[in-house]
């Protein structure tokens, strides 16, 4: 892995509801792979924040009697609650953290540069026009896409029509430079059966999408530059956003090191996000001169009951807050990193929770930790000293490919043979009767313990912490890493 700096960025969740764990999950998983970069040996750009225009927020704030910018300052202050109760790298040495409002004075500056360059490079316009719109997607739906004249992410909300004169951005020019740059870059998308998706999308023709809306009729946006009866597209605006936390436009050389020059760009994002951003942002990079991203993860849904994907708009999302006051950060950060696929929907439930937390956890790691530290504090005259190097290539394989539940998989492989070396060896028996050998054993599961340590750093920092300085002390832990619930 070369030394080069590398950016990460999640979607910015919008405002219209409380944080609920779908984003829970992308934020963990952003936050795991800018903790393994950094670990790694690379300086790290992480950016998330919140997305604060558009209909919706529009419509929220005038139904809850407030101002759009009041309820957005709200709102948003819970996300940030968030990432603080997840454990988000914000202050890691090595890590530069951005939280980017879309409201902020530099990013609507930023939104307005952008568009001046898509613009006066010839791929802006003005027309009349009717469209079919989902107010819960923020996006212009055909046809083909609506289920029984409703789309399929959004089934409660009725579709409308929009008729009026906006400006269109010139998507059609684009179909054969995106195809040209997923051929150029065979692992833009993961995992593969999304890139294809998008591949087979782009390949059946691109059509100009609207870029903005009448202030008369949605006031809440970023003014159109040079038209004051305009605003723009929630989600023109929005995408701007990965490279106006950077400091683009005006902090060019923080715009280079981080974006331009950097050794990988990675976007996560849900599925639903698939066109918008390996298609559309991609598109709009292009336009404005821009170099494009280099790699989005495309995520899938966590699940409630009947495969249902949990939404604010459904309104049957899980609070994570509440998870995290039960069960410890870390907790929730081994359930997102083991236990929900990587690139498949997964499904949740309280009891699913429980039960993973009880048997990866409680009887698992921690029972380790406690079982070896207790033979080492009784047997051994000092610590171990643990060799470098000792985080295995498949590991970091798993890592690379975005694959955090198989990295996780193979941390739990190790706590496996540890504890099969316990029931085949019994060293606390052996030591009556020999002790050099029984401590030997003992020495190499402390070893092994500290290994599992070091992996765990970028999944569960805080256990990963306590269980390192227990090796370094050799001591025992005063209480269960995981009590069993």
């Amino acid at each position: 892995m070369d030394k080069k700096t590398f950016y990460i960025t999640t979607t910015l969740p919008y405002v219209n509801g409380d944080p609920h764990i779908g984003f829970a999950m992308e934020l963990i998983r952003a936050d795991v792979i800018a903790r393994w970069q950094k670990l790694a040996g690379r300086e790290v750009f992480f950016n998330t924040g919140t997305d604060e225009h558009g209909l919706k927020i529009f419509r929220k704030a005038k139904e809850l009697g407030i101002s759009p910018q009041a309820y957005c300052d709200q709102m948003s202050a819970r996300f940030r609650e968030l990432g603080k109760a997840l454990g988000i790298a914000e202050t890691e040495p090595g890590i530069t953290f951005a939280f980017t409002r879309t409201t902020d004075e530099h990013h609507v500056m930023a939104a307005q540069e952008f568009w001046r360059r898509v613009d006066k490079n010839g791929y802006i316009y003005k027309k009349q026009y009717s469209v079919k719109y989902c107010v819960g997607c923020e996006l212009e739906k055909t046809d083909s896409e609506l289920v029984d004249g409703h789309c399929p992410l959004h089934p409660l909300m009725e579709i409308e029509i929009i008729q009026e004169e906006n400006y269109f951005f010139k998507w059609s020019a684009f179909q054969q430079k995106l195809l040209d740059m997923y051929a150029a870059n065979p692992s833009f998308v993961v995992p593969d059966f999304r890139f294809n998706e998008i591949k087979a999308f782009v390949s059946r023709g691109l059509e100009d999408f609207s870029i903005s809306r009448l202030k008369d009729k949605m006031p809440w946006g970023v003014p159109v530059p040079g038209d004051e009866e305009q605003v723009m597209y929630v989600w023109f605006d929005a995408l701007v956003s990965y490279i106006s936390a950077t400091g683009w436009p005006d902090r060019e050389a923080d715009f280079q090191k981080w974006w331009a020059d950097a050794g990988d760009v990675v976007q996560y994002c849900g599925k639903d996000n698939l066109r918008q951003q390996s298609a559309m942002w991609q598109a709009m990079l292009m336009a404005a001169g821009l170099p494009n991203s280099r790699t989005i993860v495309i995520d899938g849904f966590i699940t409630g009951e009947g495969g249902i994907k949990m939404s604010k708009s459904l309104g049957n999302t899980v609070d994570p807050f509440d998870i995290v006051r039960e069960y410890g950060t870390d907790a929730l950060r081994y359930y997102v990193a083991r236990e929900l696929s990587p690139f498949e929907d997964s499904p949740f439930s309280a009891k699913m929770f429980k039960d993973a937390y009880n048997a990866g956890l409680a009887n698992g790691v921690g029972n380790l930790v406690s079982r070896v530290m207790k033979m080492a504090h009784d047997n051994l005259d000092k610590p171990v000293e643990p060799p470098a190097g000792t985080i295995s290539d498949d590991y970091k394989a798993a890592m690379a490919s975005y694959n955090i539940q198989a990295a996780c998989n193979i941390i739990w492989r190790y706590i496996g043979e540890a504890d099969g070396i316990i029931q085949a060896t019994q060293p606390f028996k052996l030591v009556k009767t020999d002790k050099a050998a029984a401590q030997e054993i003992i020495r190499d599961l402390a070893i092994r313990i500290y290994t599992i340590g070091r992996m765990l750093n970028p999944i569960m920092p805080e256990t990963s912490k306590a269980i390192k300085a227990l090796v370094k002390a050799n001591a025992m832990p005063a209480a269960p890493l995981f009590a069993r619930k």
